[in-house]
């Protein structure tokens, strides 16, 4: 089997299972998970083909009724720019440094909509004109695949959470023409590094497949190239590529205001992928006791709907509130801009592995039943599944090690 051959989406397969269809309400979460969260009702931004393919991550609140326009100062609901670098403590930076974003299908207002978040929190113009957006089709130029509103929801989400956290870097959007498997956005991956961008966020996935070293070795084998990927909302479970040896698998946390010296508290979300690939080589930096071969993930960031971000999107109705590891993957993608450039030649997946004591550590939490590996589904001290070794404090563990 080939890598360009279908698979049938773990998400479609869950929403099938759950007995609704993919695009309808339904509460995220896994209710084996043995943690007291809030699990408000939510959507799938976007699913794949009939036939099976790749999904994308975004879920969107369908409790919180989609605003338009907002009365002068007047704030979005969810998780601010401010709110994320007060979080995560992150520094200012990232002039001219181009974070690459990596989805499906057209979204023909991105510009337009990403204007308007940027607007909204005072963020500097991010456009074609003055140089900071490029919107490119899978080979580099402007052939825009089709229009599909389902991914315009999650590009957006992830042009807005780039602009979020890092501001000053410029964007380039690079859509691919299909999902039925990964040869579009993995063409696009490609055109990206091409083109020079270091820092590439990838928020989709699908379940593990025999093919996936292939398919790494064609698309997510960029030595001295960041790509953060999302590991999936779903719960317990390994997805691929969060699951590539040579990506940075970015698990999910509830991020809430208050507590302790730092003024945020993080716990696990329900909904994080992780767990035990069946396929990926297990990286030498990975020194967890009970997976032999690459566990997921690495480090995480906030991706609990209860606690989402703030987003725009004018397909779905303006202003909403969003979550999903589709959020956490552009928000590390954005800090590791801010942290400069990998090595040439290097894993970066392996640098925060050698500065865990630069990370918060989350410690309460989990996504499901794992037992007896109990630290692949709840969060621990130290390494986890659903948040790896942690949230960023800074930017210290995203650089590369001294010599």
């Amino acid at each position: 089997m080939s890598i360009h051959s279908r698979r049938r989406s773990w998400f479609a397969a869950a929403v099938v299972t759950a007995g609704v269809a993919a695009a309808a309400t339904f509460t995220v979460g896994n209710a084996s998970a043995g943690t007291v969260q809030a699990a408000p009702p939510v959507r799938h931004m976007c699913q794949a083909p009939a036939g099976g393919g790749i999904s994308c991550l975004g879920l969107i609140r369908t409790d919180i009724k989609p605003v338009a326009s907002l009365a002068a100062n007047i704030d979005p609901s969810g998780l601010s720019p401010a709110d994320l670098i007060s979080a995560y403590n992150l520094p200012d930076g990232g002039e001219g440094v181009t974070v690459a974003i990596i989805d499906a299908l057209d979204n023909p207002k991105a510009e337009a909509d990403l204007a308007v978040y940027r607007k909204q929190f005072n963020l500097p113009p991010c456009t074609t004109a003055n140089g900071c957006f490029t919107k490119l089709d899978q080979k580099g130029g402007t052939n825009y695949p089709k229009e599909d509103s389902g991914w315009a929801g999650e590009i957006s989400l992830d042009l807005d959470m780039v602009s979020a956290v890092c501001p000053k870097c410029k964007i380039m959007l690079l859509e691919g023409d299909e999902t039925t498997d990964f040869k579009a956005v993995g063409e696009a991956i490609n055109t990206a590094v091409a083109k020079g961008a270091k820092f590439i966020s990838n928020s989709y996935g699908d379940k593990e497949a025999a093919t996936d070293p292939e398919t790494t070795k064609a698309y997510y084998d960029h030595p001295g190239v960041v790509q953060t990927v999302s590991s999936g909302d779903d719960g317990y479970g390994a997805s691929y590529p969060a699951s590539a040896p040579t990506v940075v698998a970015i698990g999910g946390t509830a991020l809430r205001k208050g507590g302790g010296t730092r003024g945020w508290t993080e716990t696990a979300w329900t909904g994080a992928g992780s767990g035990c690939s069946a396929n990926g080589v297990k990286p030498t930096w990975q020194k967890d006791p009970s997976c032999a071969k690459r566990t997921v993930a690495d480090i995480a960031a906030v991706a609990d709907p209860a606690t989402g971000v703030a987003t725009y999107d004018s397909y779905g109705g303006g202003w909403g509130v969003a979550g999903g590891t589709s959020a956490s993957a552009p928000i590390v993608a954005a800090a590791w801009a801010l942290a400069g450039a990998p090595k040439d030649g290097d894993n970066p997946a392996s640098y925060p592995y050698a500065h865990a004591g630069s990370l918060f550590d989350v410690t309460s939490g989990s996504n499901g039943s794992c037992t007896p590996s109990g630290y692949l589904c709840k969060a621990v001290a130290g390494y986890d599944g659903p948040t790896g070794l942690g949230t960023l404090n800074g930017v210290a563990a995203l650089k590369a090690p001294a010599a």
